[in-house]
């Protein structure tokens, strides 16, 4: 692949120096707290193997024929997801509300950004819990007490959540080759070999085999339809479709490019690291009596810390844990802002630093709402969910899937199917027409029995 660092035809932000930058940052934008804190919980409680049977089936089936299609939506508008959107709907003829994608898209990765943010916060905090060694020899009560005191102080969320702001744009103001191409490639890679030390020290200091046992030991019996679904439902999460992300970083993709080859090594590292995580967790809480497997924010600050605090070498390991969420957030998060800067920018022509400013501050003043769930407004509730749960539920049950809903209509049915595959860059006529079989079909179908069951869950 060429070398290239100029902006392409099209492009007012320039292009990723290459394939592999692309890879990288992709990678870093689908690698986020979901495959640390969520895969390997739901993957060992619902048939372990078997779920992850499923899983890569819906990856494969699913998940990769949509991502596939958003980056290619991106890289033939060659803009933000919202003014690349009403490109490619004008140049094919289809009806402008197709372009509404773009907008939803981008507004998605705000919304998600406002509170991820929060989330990354509490993360910093423990990194400086963790290495400043003040949880050494603490007590299950004592960590769940600090954690307690940590949500029901807004002033100390705020700083956190400031701070991964402040870090976020400082990545994205740099540009796509400068900031954004340069991050991925040091953070991705330590992420990888943080990975790797964690899986070494579990190995040492854990159970393994209890730990390979729940995430890999084949339990068709413990499968059931709801585990079917969540395995559907984070096939198509955890690649961060739908949210503007992919199709912002499609628009940087070096020309030419094969994408389907592309994006079936994203969707392998992404895998690759939910089990690894997964291995590097389990076997240390199943080493430790009296700590049973659970999932999300109970399992990253209670379960996690307690254990890491009262082993051998925990605080240094633990530490290195919580640096490994950090990168892992952080890679998101910068993918989260970057479609609606680059809309900024485009549309207003303001610079890629004001840009930033206002984005950023738009997301930091929304995420006020998810800090004073916490605390301040936690009994201010509608239906009895917390801003943060109106949050989390518009954008993951409502948004996301639509987005890929729509993204997956869109190619498979209002595109030419000729122009589809052949923006795709790949020769293998075959596979093509398989991957358009499965978006028009498989994937649409799938995701709207996603975006289905998700509102009948929580309305009935």
């Amino acid at each position: 692949m060429s070398e290239s660092s100029g902006p392409v035809q099209g492009t007012v932000h320039g292009v990723w120096r290459s394939r592999w930058v692309f890879i990288l940052a992709a990678t870093g934008s689908a690698v986020g707290l979901g495959n640390i804190w969520k895969f390997p919980y739901i993957a060992g409680e619902n048939g372990g193997g078997a779920f992850v049977l499923v899983y890569l089936a819906c990856i494969l089936f699913v998940a990769i024929p949509i991502m596939m299609a958003e980056v290619m939506l991106g890289r033939l508008g060659r803009m933000s997801p919202v003014n690349a959107m009403k490109k490619v709907v004008k140049a094919t003829g289809a009806p402008r509300l197709w372009g509404s994608i773009g907008w939803l898209g981008v507004a998605a990765g705000v919304l998600i950004l406002s509170y991820y943010a929060v989330i990354g916060g509490w993360v910093l905090h423990y990194v400086v819990e963790m290495g400043s060694g003040r949880l050494q020899g603490a007590s299950a009560g004592d960590v769940a007490a600090s954690f307690s005191s940590l949500l029901e102080n807004p002033q100390k969320l705020i700083f956190w959540q400031t701070l991964f702001m402040v870090l976020t744009m400082g990545v994205v103001i740099g540009g796509v080759t400068k900031g954004l191409g340069v991050a991925v490639k040091v953070m991705m890679p330590l992420l990888f070999v943080l990975l790797f030390v964690l899986l070494i020290f579990a190995a040492q200091h854990g159970d393994w085999a209890a730990g390979a046992r729940f995430l890999f030991s084949f339990r068709s019996d413990s499968l059931t339809w709801s585990g079917v679904m969540e395995a559907l439902g984070h096939s198509f999460f955890t690649l961060s479709l739908g949210m503007g992300a992919i199709m912002a970083y499609g628009a940087y993709m070096p020309e030419g490019a094969p994408i389907g080859r592309t994006v079936l090594t994203i969707a392998g590292l992404d895998t690759l690291v939910s089990l690894a995580a997964g291995m590097a967790i389990f076997p240390i809480v199943f080493a430790s009596p009296g700590m049973a497997p659970n999932a999300g924010p109970s399992l990253m600050f209670q379960t996690l810390p307690v254990i890491f605090a009262n082993m051998p070498g925990g605080l240094f390991f633990g530490t290195l844990f919580f640096v490994l969420v950090t990168i892992a957030a952080w890679s998101s998060s910068i993918s989260l802002i970057e479609p609606a800067v680059a809309w900024l920018i485009e549309t207003w022509r303001v610079s890629r630093a004001t840009a930033n400013l206002v984005i950023g501050t738009f997301a930091w003043v929304l995420g006020l709402g998810t800090v004073f769930s916490f605390n301040l407004w936690k009994d201010h509730t509608l239906a009895g969910n917390t801003f943060f749960e109106v949050m989390d539920f518009a954008t993951a049950s409502i948004l996301l899937p639509l987005v890929g809903l729509l993204i997956s209509a869109f190619v498979g049915w209002a595109m030419k199917r000729e122009d589809a595959m052949a923006a795709l860059g790949d020769n293998a006529v075959r596979v093509l027409k398989v991957w358009h079989w499965l978006l028009a079909y498989v994937a649409t179908s799938a995701i709207a029995l996603i975006l289905v069951v998700g509102l009948y869950k929580k309305f009935f």
